[in-house]
């Protein structure tokens, strides 16, 4: 797939990627609450100190902000072949592209949802999240 290219899912593509992409957000969602709590451990230590000079124990916790970051990072890569986006380090949000009525959308996953049973327009968001309610590009008879 180029740069230009976007995969876009059925359903029931986007349900058969679940078992590899769960396993890879849930990685980034835990790795990502580690890196805050690194960050704001580090905040607090440099509020503590009267000095521009990094301490040593900011030191260790700026080296392992970068390697969470790192990680982060690598796992967020491993999605990028399956073709799907994802949207939120907090809640582990995942978006297919996909069509519905002639236009392009989004089929949108959480981590925790069994399957992906939702959709929102492009320019929209999880804000304007919907049930789905029609079967979206199943694969069936296309």
């Amino acid at each position: 797939m180029t740069l230009k290219e976007t995969k876009y899912f059925t359903l029931d593509e986007a349900n058969r990627t679940l078992p590899f992409v769960r396993r890879v957000v849930s990685d980034i969602v835990v790795s990502y609450r580690s890196w805050k709590q690194r960050v704001y451990q580090y905040e607090l230590v440099a509020g503590e100190g009267n000095t521009t000079v990094e301490s040593e124990e900011q030191r260790k916790l700026r080296e392992e902000i970068d390697e969470v970051a790192h990680r982060i990072n690598r796992f967020v890569a491993e999605l990028k072949p399956i073709g799907c986006v994802f949207k939120g380090f907090d809640d582990g949000l995942v978006d297919f592209h996909s069509e519905m009525d002639g236009r392009e959308v989004f089929l949108c996953w959480k981590l925790g949802e069994d399957s992906v049973e939702h959709w929102h327009e492009i320019d929209v968001g999880f804000a304007g999240r919907q049930q789905l309610v029609t079967s979206v590009g199943t694969g069936e008879g296309e």
